[in-house]
Protein backbone atom coordinates (compact mmCIF):
# COMPACT_ATOMS: atom_id res chain seq x y z
CA UNK A 1 0.00 0.00 0.00
CA UNK A 2 1.12 3.49 -1.19
CA UNK A 3 2.27 5.81 2.04
CA UNK A 4 -0.22 8.81 1.79
CA UNK A 5 1.89 12.09 1.99
CA UNK A 6 -0.28 15.45 0.84
CA UNK A 7 -3.74 15.03 1.39
CA UNK A 8 -6.69 17.85 0.21
CA UNK A 9 -10.20 17.30 1.87
CA UNK A 10 -12.70 19.33 0.06
CA UNK A 11 -10.83 22.26 -0.07
CA UNK A 12 -12.59 25.74 -1.47
CA UNK A 13 -11.10 28.98 -2.06
CA UNK A 14 -12.35 32.44 -3.16
CA UNK A 15 -10.74 35.74 -4.41
CA UNK A 16 -12.73 38.99 -3.84
CA UNK A 17 -16.34 36.91 -4.32
CA UNK A 18 -15.51 34.49 -7.29
CA UNK A 19 -15.09 30.89 -6.75
CA UNK A 20 -11.50 29.72 -7.48
CA UNK A 21 -11.11 25.90 -6.03
CA UNK A 22 -14.30 24.39 -5.24
CA UNK A 23 -14.57 21.74 -3.05
CA UNK A 24 -10.58 20.27 -4.33
CA UNK A 25 -10.01 16.97 -2.64
CA UNK A 26 -6.42 15.64 -3.76
CA UNK A 27 -4.01 12.65 -2.65
CA UNK A 28 -0.68 12.40 -3.18
CA UNK A 29 1.29 9.27 -2.37
CA UNK A 30 5.36 8.71 -1.37
CA UNK A 31 7.20 8.79 -4.62
CA UNK A 32 4.26 10.10 -6.94
CA UNK A 33 5.64 12.72 -9.46
CA UNK A 34 2.53 15.41 -9.89
CA UNK A 35 1.80 17.67 -12.13
CA UNK A 36 -0.80 20.56 -12.12
CA UNK A 37 -2.51 21.48 -15.79
CA UNK A 38 -4.54 23.85 -15.99
CA UNK A 39 -5.57 27.47 -18.08
CA UNK A 40 -4.93 30.92 -16.40
CA UNK A 41 -6.14 31.91 -13.38
CA UNK A 42 -7.80 27.80 -12.91
CA UNK A 43 -6.47 27.65 -9.30
CA UNK A 44 -2.85 25.88 -10.25
CA UNK A 45 -1.18 28.42 -7.57
CA UNK A 46 -3.84 28.65 -5.51
CA UNK A 47 -3.48 25.05 -4.88
CA UNK A 48 0.19 25.09 -4.26
CA UNK A 49 0.13 28.38 -2.05
CA UNK A 50 -2.44 26.26 0.38
CA UNK A 51 0.01 23.65 -0.18
CA UNK A 52 2.68 25.98 1.42
CA UNK A 53 0.87 27.88 3.73
CA UNK A 54 0.71 31.27 2.02
CA UNK A 55 -3.26 30.98 1.83
CA UNK A 56 -5.36 29.66 4.22
CA UNK A 57 -8.60 27.50 2.29
CA UNK A 58 -12.02 29.55 3.16
CA UNK A 59 -13.05 25.77 4.01
CA UNK A 60 -11.36 22.01 4.14
CA UNK A 61 -8.22 20.90 5.45
CA UNK A 62 -4.88 20.10 4.32
CA UNK A 63 -2.75 17.15 6.01
CA UNK A 64 0.96 16.00 5.51
CA UNK A 65 1.36 12.74 6.43
CA UNK A 66 -1.40 12.08 8.12
CA UNK A 67 -1.02 15.51 10.36
CA UNK A 68 -3.57 18.42 9.68
CA UNK A 69 -1.11 21.20 9.02
CA UNK A 70 -4.13 23.61 7.47
CA UNK A 71 -3.68 26.37 10.11
CA UNK A 72 0.10 25.48 10.26
CA UNK A 73 2.52 28.73 8.87
CA UNK A 74 4.51 27.89 6.21
CA UNK A 75 8.20 27.74 8.22
CA UNK A 76 6.67 25.20 10.61
CA UNK A 77 5.62 22.77 7.47
CA UNK A 78 7.98 19.83 6.32
CA UNK A 79 7.39 21.05 3.09
CA UNK A 80 10.13 22.92 0.63
CA UNK A 81 9.01 25.77 -1.60
CA UNK A 82 10.58 27.01 -4.69
CA UNK A 83 9.20 30.24 -6.01
CA UNK A 84 8.42 30.63 -9.36
CA UNK A 85 9.25 34.68 -9.91
CA UNK A 86 12.70 35.68 -9.79
CA UNK A 87 11.97 39.32 -8.80
CA UNK A 88 11.46 38.28 -4.93
CA UNK A 89 15.90 37.85 -5.88
CA UNK A 90 16.86 40.91 -7.67
CA UNK A 91 20.07 40.43 -6.42
CA UNK A 92 20.13 37.39 -8.30
CA UNK A 93 20.02 36.16 -11.79
CA UNK A 94 19.34 33.10 -13.81
CA UNK A 95 22.03 33.80 -16.54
Amino acid sequence: MKKELIRLENVSKSYDGELILDDLSLTIHENEFVTLLGPSGCGKTTTLRIIGGFEKPDKGQVFFDGMDITCLAPNKRPLNTVFQKYALFTHMDVA
